[in-house]
């Protein structure tokens, strides 16, 4: 459904030496613009171990967007893709997942 809210699950691993503070600078520079489009932090995990499987990530966390379309115009919007270069200078990979949320 095109209204629905739409959570965002954000997988990373920051590039060595300084990845994890130039993303906090991502962060901060984000903020901003995140919230000017609806979008809301809703839990970040410091991956420990994996139990099953393999999965070495460094941050794990979800961001819920109003709509998918409100998400594509923020990824399009001028003032993000002005800061975009900070979130890829700090990551060395990632993975970011559309997902939708299960009813109760």
């Amino acid at each position: 459904m095109p209204d629905e809210p739409v959570y965002m699950l954000n997988v990373l691993w920051f590039q060595p030496n300084g990845g994890r503070e130039r993303y906090r600078e991502y962060l901060r520079a984000a903020a901003p613009i995140v919230a000017r489009f609806g979008g809301k932090k809703l839990d970040s995990y410091v991956p420990v171990e994996a139990v099953i499987g393999t999965f070495d990530a460094e941050l794990v966390f979800t961001v819920e967007w109003p709509s998918w379309d409100v998400f594509q115009r923020f990824v399009a919007d001028p003032d993000y893709q002005a800061i975009r270069h900070l979130r890829e200078e700090a990551i060395r990979d990632s993975l970011l997942v559309r997902c939708r949320k299960l009813p109760s």
